[in-house]
C-alpha cells in the first residue's frame, strides 16, 4: 500500500494543486512510491482566515489567536490518536501585503471596496507566532512561513497574487519547505522504492522476472 499524505487548510491549500501549485508539486514528487509499511503525513495550514481583523469585511472568517490555536491542538491530538507515528508538520500564515489586498478589493469591488484593512500583516504574524509556539509545545514540526518568505526582497509582489494567496513562485517555496521537513524526518522521495519497476528494468523476453523481484 503506498503512503498517505494528508493536507488540511483553507483556500490556500485548495488552490495549491492547480498547475504548479505545492499540492501538485507534492502529488508529483510522491507518485508511484511506496513502502511495505507505509509512513503518514500530515499538513495543517490554516490562520490566513483566522488572522482576519475583527471589525473588517472579514470579520465572519477571524478567529480570536487563543481559540485558533485550541483548535490546531484539538487537530493534531486527534491525528496523534489516530496514529501516534504520523509526521504532522503545522504551517504558518504566509504574510500579509496589506496595500496588495487593498488593491485587490479596489479591482473585485471598485467604488464599494471599504478604505480600512481586512488583515494586517502584523496581526497575521501572532497567529504565526502561535502556530510555531504549540507545534514547539506539542512536540510536532513546524514551517514559519510568515518569516520565511519576508526573508527575499519584494515578496509582497514575487509570492502573493492578491495579497494573500501565493503566486507560482510563493507555491514553490511552501513545496521547497515541506520537502525539506519530509526529508529531515523519514519521507524522502528520492529514497522510497517505486510501486512498479521502471520499464528499463523489464526484460521484453522475460517480463515477470522485474516484477517477480520488486514483490520480494
Amino acid at each position: 500500500m503506498r503512503p498517505n499524505i494528508v493536507l488540511f487548510g483553507d483556500s490556500i491549500t485548495q488552490e495549491s494543486f492547480r498547475s504548479g501549485g505545492w499540492g501538485a508539486s507534492l502529488a508529483d514528487a510522491y507518485s508511484r512510491k511506496g513502502l511495505t509499511k507505509p509512513p503518514v503525513a500530515t499538513t495543517i495550514f490554516f490562520g490566513a482566515n483566522d488572522a482576519a481583523l475583527a471589525g473588517g469585511t472579514s470579520e465572519r472568517q477571524h478567529v480570536p489567536v487563543e481559540e485558533y490555536k485550541e483548535n490546531l491542538r484539538k487537530i493534531v491530538r486527534h491525528l496523534k490518536e489516530c496514529s501516534p507515528t504520523m509526521l504532522i508538520v503545522l504551517i504558518t500564515p504566509p504574510p500579509i501585503d496589506e496595500e496588495g489586498r487593498m488593491e485587490y478589493a479596489r479591482e473585485t469591488y471598485g467604488e464599494k471596496a471599504l478604505t480600512l484593512p481586512e488583515r494586517t500583516n502584523e496581526t497575521t504574524g501572532v497567529y504565526a507566532k502561535g502556530c510555531v509556539e504549540l507545534a514547539r509545545e506539542l512536540g510536532v514540526r513546524s514551517i514559519n512561513l510568515w518569516s520565511k518568505m519576508q526573508e527575499t526582497d519584494g515578496w509582497q509582489k514575487k509570492y502573493l497574487r492578491d495579497g494573500l494567496h501565493l503566486t507560482a513562485e510563493g507555491n514553490a517555496v511552501v513545496f521547497e519547505e515541506v520537502v525539506k521537513v519530509f526529508k529531515e524526518a523519514w519521507l524522502d522521495a528520492s529514497e522510497m522504492p517505486y510501486d512498479f519497476p521502471h520499464h528499463s528494468e523489464i526484460d521484453g523476453k522475460n517480463p515477470e522476472k522485474a516484477f517477480q523481484q520488486k514483490c520480494l
